[in-house]
């Protein structure tokens, strides 16, 4: 039996070039298995771990790239080795991996190692441009879920003392840390003032 894998990085992004090009490779739908949002250097994704329970001996595992299956070499082989000791066939694309055969291996861990490579430029584009980002003032970090005006309420009914924090909580509709940030930080905004 052919099973297969896809797996997008973003939840903004299509499987359905891979689900097509899976089927082209001769993967039954029912037989694909997605992992939507998760990055491919994770090796906790339950769409993998669902196609790798799939497989049984003699089956073949099939990914249209490696870089799909995996975004590190120790991982790729990892996985490749697991397969192996099962007897279950790996395919990348039209090509069957042979890890009996050692150019098989060679060209494997080649394409590995360029998945990992990509995998760490694209780590360092976006560590360069949330640098840019913050130092053109552009990146902040994320919103805080009160308005001003509803920390400095928060921050009054806290002090007062006549409520429970859970009681706040479920007062402004957010999570208990969710006060304690903001009255951290209404705190430490009020200090910086002259």
């Amino acid at each position: 039996m052919r099973i297969g894998y896809a797996r997008v990085s973003t939840v903004d992004q299509d499987l359905e070039a891979q689900r097509a090009g899976l089927r082209e490779l001769g993967v039954d739908d029912e037989q694909i298995h997605v992992d939507h949002g998760r990055t491919g250097t994770n090796r906790d994704r339950p769409g993998l771990t669902a196609a790798l329970a799939s497989c049984r001996r003699w089956d073949v595992l099939v990914v249209t790239k490696l870089d799909r299956l995996a975004r590190s070499l120790p991982d790729a082989r990892d996985i490749a080795d697991e397969l192996a000791r099962r007897d279950v066939a790996l395919s990348i694309g039209a090509s069957v991996y042979d890890p009996t055969d050692p150019v098989g291996r060679l060209l494997f861990n080649v394409l590995a190692m360029v998945a990992e490579f990509e995998a760490d430029l694209i780590r360092a584009r976006t560590r360069e441009g949330m640098a840019i980002a913050r130092a053109r003032g552009r990146l902040k970090g994320k919103a805080p879920k009160l308005s001003p005006a509803q920390a400095k309420l928060l921050l009054r009914l806290f002090d007062a003392g006549e409520h429970s924090v859970a009681e706040l909580a479920e007062l402004f509709h957010v999570g208990r840390a969710t006060v304690y940030r903001t009255v951290d930080r209404v705190r430490s905004e009020a200090a910086q003032r002259p």
